[in-house]
């Protein structure tokens, strides 16, 4: 049945969509007019004009920010930046909720605060892995020029060549914020150093090296190899049972981007490295903001690890995770 309140309701022709959703969103959100009240003014129908404002929150349009929706979850921040001296953004969870809606949940919150981050003309480090995943297909739109995207470390191994999954992500971050896309086709490791050493001198892998050393923002998830729930890098082939020996006897907790660390931060003799294709943790803190987003309590001595050796300026976080950095 057609809504008789359409009945002399004009049309918004497509390249004026963006034009009207911004106009509704004004009357909605700074004015307090009523949707009929706009769908009146802007010759529109009441159902056109909720579609104009869910586009305009989609396309970031309108940025909805809502202030601590707990007590305890603002204590927890504070505790946080207090200790650590990192900004937390901790995410509110249900009492009962499956780790992948956890990491869902953490990954669309985080998803949001990146576009609030980025601008144009930036330079965006972005690894790969499950939790990026996620935050790539929550993001919303927000038109930018002159941004670049580069990505942080190789994703090949001996199953596959990993760029098809990697591409995935990094177009997606190209798409939402209007950016140039640079990947980085090498294993995620070389099976002898002194490959990786050579593969450095090429002017090829220079190039990303270079645009990799001026990033203005980097964004990751963080690695762990003894996590009940494996991150990608330790359940997808990348590593063999040498690999993981290797790992427990230079006592590494947790990786960035493929670059393992331990407990206090420490990362340079860590034999698993000298393989690596990610950044060097040194250069890594050099990048003026450094998102970490984490989801789930196996991620904490990993992500304490990270804020310990100063690897992320901001973390996006589930409660249950951050109550359990804070009590462990």
């Amino acid at each position: 049945m057609s809504d008789s309140s359409d009945a002399g309701r004009r049309r918004i022709p497509g390249d004026r969509r963006a034009d009207a959703a911004r106009l509704a969103a004004q009357l909605y959100y700074l004015q307090d007019m009523t949707m009929a009240s706009i769908a009146d003014e802007m010759a529109l129908s009441r159902s056109s004009v909720s579609r104009l404002l869910g586009y305009a929150r989609e396309t970031g349009i309108v940025d909805i920010r809502i202030s601590e929706s707990s007590a305890n979850d603002g204590a927890l921040e504070q505790e946080i930046r207090d200790r650590y001296h990192v900004t937390a953004h901790v995410v509110p969870m249900p009492g009962a909720v499956s780790e992948i809606d956890r990491l869902d949940r953490v990954a669309m919150t985080a998803a949001r605060l990146l576009t609030q981050f980025v601008e144009s003309n930036m330079m965006i480090g972005v690894a790969w892995g499950s939790t990026l995943g996620a935050v790539s297909r929550h993001l919303p739109t927000k038109e930018l020029h002159g941004v670049t995207v580069v990505q942080l470390n190789g994703a090949g191994n001996m199953q596959t060549t990993g760029i098809e999954y990697a591409s995935e992500i990094l177009q997606r971050f190209g798409q939402a914020f209007s950016a140039r896309v640079q990947q980085f086709p090498v294993p995620a490791f070389f099976d002898d150093p002194a490959t990786r050493e050579a593969m450095w001198r090429e002017r090829s892998t220079r190039r990303v090296l270079e645009m990799q050393a001026r990033m203005d923002l980097a964004v990751f998830g963080m690695g762990s190899p003894t996590a009940d729930v494996p991150s990608r890098v330790y359940a997808g082939g990348y590593l063999d049972r040498a690999d993981f020996r290797s790992l427990a006897e230079d006592h590494a907790v947790g990786d960035v981007a493929t670059v393992f660390f331990r407990a206090d931060g420490t990362w340079r003799d860590i034999r698993l490295n000298a393989r690596t294709t990610g950044p060097g943790l040194d250069r890594l803190r050099r990048v003026p903001r450094r998102v970490g987003v984490a989801a789930g309590a196996h991620k904490v001595a990993a992500l304490r690890a990270a804020m310990v050796g100063r690897l992320v300026t901001d973390v996006v976080v589930d409660d249950t995770l951050a109550w359990r950095l804070m009590t462990s």
